[in-house]
Parts: C-alpha cells; sequence; structure tokens
C-alpha cells in the first residue's frame, strides 16, 4: 500500500532509479584509471570479489533497513533503536556535503554538453584548448551553472517518488546506457583504442608480488567499490523506504552493483581506449573528464563526429550526475519529512525541497568560488578551509572540494556502513534481514554468507576504506 511518502510504482522504476544513484562520476573519471594503474584485470579480480563480499552486504542492510522502516536514514535508525539516529545523522550528513561540491561538477558537465550541442550546429561553443583553466576562473559562469543544475535536481525531487525520481530515471538511464554504447562502439575503431584496453584489461600480477602492493590495490579497490555504489550516504536506505513488501531484496540486492559495475567498465572502454587513439595521457578526477577528453573530443576527432561524440558524451555524463544527485537532495528532503510527519505536522514536499536545496547550495558555493581547488575563481571572496577554520593546511584543507570530501567520503561514510554491519551482524542478528527478505514471500538466500559478511568481513573493509581515506586526505 502506497504510503503518504510516497512509492515507487514499479521494482523496473526501483531499479533504474537505484542504479542511477549508484551510477555517478566516479565510474566515468575514477574506476577506468584506477583500474588500468593498478594491475588492469587483477584489479578488476579484486573490485569484483569486494563487491560479491562487501557490496552485495551492504547494499541488501540499508534496503533492509529502509524498507522494514519506511523511514529515510535517522529515521531508520531511530525507529530501530532510539539511540541510534547518529549512525543516519552520518548518511545524511554526507549527502548534504557531498550534493554541495557535486552540483558545482554536475554543472561544468552541463556547460561541457550545451558547448558541443552549439559547436554541433555549426556555433563556437568553447575552444579545447585553455578552456577548462578559463572557465574554473569565470565565477559568474560556474556559480550560474552550479544553480542551474541545483533547479534541475529541485524540479525532478518536487515531482515525488514514482512522478519525479522514478519518472525521469525511466527514461534517463536506458538513454544513458544507448549513448554509452555507441560512443563504445566508435572508439574502438579508431587505429591505437587498442592500447587504451591494453592498459585497463590485460592483468599485471605483480601487484600480488608483495603484501604491501596488494594491500595498495585493495585500498583502491575498496574505496572504489564502495563510493561508487553509493553506500553509506543514507541513499539506499531512502530509496528503500519506497520500496514495496512485494519486491525481493534478494534480486535488487545483486542487480545493482552488477549493473553499476558493468556501466563502470564500459565507461572506461569509452574513455581509455579514446586517450590512447588520440595520444592523450590516461588520468582521473576532472583533468580527465573536463580537459583530456575535451580535447580528445575537439581536437583529437574534429569537426562534426567530434561535436556529435563529444555532445553524447557528456549528455551521459550528465546524466550518470543527475541520477545521483537526486538521489542525495532526496536524502534531505526525506529526512525534513519524516521528521514533520513524526510531530504530526503537514508535509508540504515542494517547499521542504526548495528549502534543503537552497541550504545546500549556500554550503556548497564556496566549490565554485574558488574553482575546484585552484583558488581563481572567487580571487579574494573567499579563503580556503585551513584560514577560515583555522586549521593545519594539509591536502583535505587547502580548498572546499577536498575538504567536504574529506569529511563526507573521508570520515562519515565508511564510519556509517561500519556501524550498520555491526549492527546487523551483532545487534539485531541476521534475522532482522531474514524476517524483511521473508516478508515478500521469498526464501532468504545465502543466509549462512551474509551472516559471515555482516559480522566479519565488512566491518574489516570498513576499516581498511577508513584508513585508505585518511591516508589520503592527511598523508
Amino acid at each position: 500500500m502506497e504510503n503518504n511518502k510516497g512509492q515507487w510504482s514499479s521494482n523496473f522504476g526501483f531499479l533504474m532509479a537505484a542504479i542511477g544513484s549508484a551510477v555517478g562520476l566516479g565510474n566515468i573519471w575514477g574506476f577506468p584509471y584506477k583500474m588500468g594503474a593498478n594491475g588492469g584485470g587483477a584489479f578488476l579480480l579484486v573490485y569484483v570479489i569486494l563487491v560479491v563480499f562487501v557490496g552485495f552486504a551492504v547494499m541488501l542492510g540499508e534496503l533492509t533497513i529502509g524498507r522494514k522502516t519506511g523511514k529515510g536514514a535517522v529515521g531508520a535508525y531511530r525507529a530501530l533503536n532510539k539511540k541510534l539516529p547518529w549512525v543516519g545523522y552520518m548518511g545524511v550528513g554526507s549527502a548534504f556535503l557531498i550534493l554541495g561540491f557535486y552540483s558545482v561538477l554536475g554543472g561544468m558537465v552541463m556547460r561541457y554538453m550545451l558547448g558541443f550541442l552549439v559547436n554541433l550546429f555549426g556555433g563556437a561553443g568553447f575552444a579545447a584548448e585553455g578552456f577548462f583553466g578559463s572557465w574554473i576562473a569565470n565565477m559568474p559562469g560556474m556559480v550560474g551553472f552550479y544553480a542551474l543544475f541545483m533547479l534541475l535536481n529541485i524540479v525532478i525531487v518536487m515531482g515525488g517518488i514514482s512522478g519525479g525520481i522514478e519518472k525521469f530515471s525511466k527514461v534517463a538511464m536506458p538513454a544513458l546506457a544507448v549513448m554509452l554504447v555507441t560512443v563504445i562502439v566508435y572508439v574502438a575503431c579508431q587505429p591505437g583504442a587498442m592500447e587504451g584496453y591494453k592498459f585497463m584489461f590485460v592483468p599485471d600480477f605483480s601487484v600480488f608480488d608483495s603484501l604491501k602492493s596488494f594491500f595498495d590495490v585493495l585500498k583502491s579497490a575498496a574505496g572504489q567499490m564502495f563510493f561508487s555504489l553509493s553506500l553509506g550516504m543514507g541513499a539506499m536506505i531512502t530509496y528503500g523506504s519506497y520500496l514495496s513488501k512485494s519486491e525481493d531484496l534478494n534480486t535488487n540486492t545483486i542487480i545493482i552493483p552488477v549493473a553499476d559495475t558493468i556501466v563502470a567498465i564500459m565507461a572506461g572502454m569509452a574513455v581509455m581506449p579514446a586517450c590512447s587513439a588520440f595520444g592523450m595521457d590516461y588520468g582521473q578526477g576532472p583533468g580527465l573528464l573536463f580537459n583530456t577528453l575535451q580535447t580528445v573530443f575537439m581536437d583529437g576527432m574534429g569537426g562534426f563526429i567530434g561535436s556529435l561524440m563529444g555532445f553524447l558524451f557528456y549528455t551521459l555524463v550528465f546524466i550518470a550526475a543527475i541520477t545521483s544527485s537526486i538521489s542525495l537532495l532526496e536524502v534531505n528532503t526525506a529526512y525534513i519529512i519524516d521528521k514533520r510527519l513524526e510531530k504530526g505536522k503537514k508535509v508540504n514536499r515542494k517547499s521542504i525541497t526548495v528549502i534543503m536545496a537552497a541550504v545546500i547550495f549556500i554550503v556548497g558555493l564556496p566549490t565554485a568560488l574558488d574553482g575546484l581547488g585552484t583558488n581563481v575563481a572567487g580571487g579574494a571572496l573567499i579563503d580556503n578551509p585551513a584560514i577560515t577554520f583555522g586549521l593545519p593546511t594539509v591536502g583535505a584543507t587547502a580548498d572546499w572540494l577536498d575538504f567536504y570530501d574529506m569529511i563526507a567520503e573521508g570520515i562519515l561514510m565508511p564510519l556509517g556502513s561500519l556501524a550498520m554491519s555491526i549492527i546487523i551482524g551483532w545487534v539485531f542478528g541476521n534475522r532482522m534481514v531474514k524476517e524483511e527478505v521473508a516478508c515478500s514471500g521469498h526464501v532468504y538466500r545465502a543466509e549462512g554468507f551474509y551472516n559471515i559478511c555482516f559480522k566479519y568481513i565488512v566491518p574489516v573493509i570498513m576499516v581498511i576504506v577508513l584508513y585508505a581515506q585518511i591516508q589520503t586526505f592527511f598523508g
């Protein structure tokens, strides 16, 4: 029965939204490079093992907690035990901070998408050389597209679950798949593309020769797997709260991580061969997405086909970005909705969505003002976090994007998932998951396997992820 918060109208709609939440910028600018730089096929092997032993379990745990309670992250943990809301607050806090800087990046993706569209019709959308540096120094442009991207999030989330998020995702995700396949096929036909495939897929098992090198690969794979699946930020708990009791959690738990992994590999098959085919260095992060690949499409391919492939590519990146960001906004919107419902107050989803997005926009504004950490866009208008808060100047405090990222992805998300695995594995026991799976008339498959994962494997890997994140930000 539909609750007064909304509900997915179909399991397909839920899957499209959940997969959309998982598939994001990290799949495109992080996974391909990390895979190639950390042993190729050897990295993929470690990654897949982690998805099976950690990703499946954490996904199942979050969906279970969400559907069992019918509430967002904070309300869900409060429903389990009045002493547990702090776990949910870590998820909501993560989503809050990430959405701020993620929307800045999403706005940049929109600028590139529109630039290639203008070029496609014979206009001057932009020139490749030097555009990235000049754009991040363009404060009005950065803030303007940041606001536009956030506005699109507001419009979708205001539409509700079935009428907004689900309706958009059911169209957007299949479109993403079609565009991604189109780019992959074209890139595969280019001379020199094979080197990109070799970089990604040829296994280098020498990474297993020493304990240190294996641990480095494990840290990289674990971090990529965890953050790629949108775990620990309350998104899957929130989306699970709108899932019908008749749907099979067993199957959904497997489909989402598998689909996310497939898209990540496919993204690599578009990005890395494109770089090798046109003589560009491999890379990762914003530089790969906004500098290297723009040059590939503008100068490498060039002409009409370059503009067409560039437009298709940045459109699919835009879809990946916005289907992830709407889940982050929904986490925060659901938190306020739950809070008002618990107090017996009326709920206006539209006004709550607008207010939450406005607050997040203000908090995320420094990321746009300092030019993604280059400190050129806002000039003297804003100091970096180290100066603002009187903190030691390290990697994580030198710019706002890394500062927010450090708090959310470096601390809150892995700690939240660590707590969740302990709560399910040691406090409530695996029976909580078994009962929730059984209520839909399905058998809890692999119960013993998941019990071991929740009790032992997930906590250990979460500690490794937490250590790796602290090392990355402060090392």
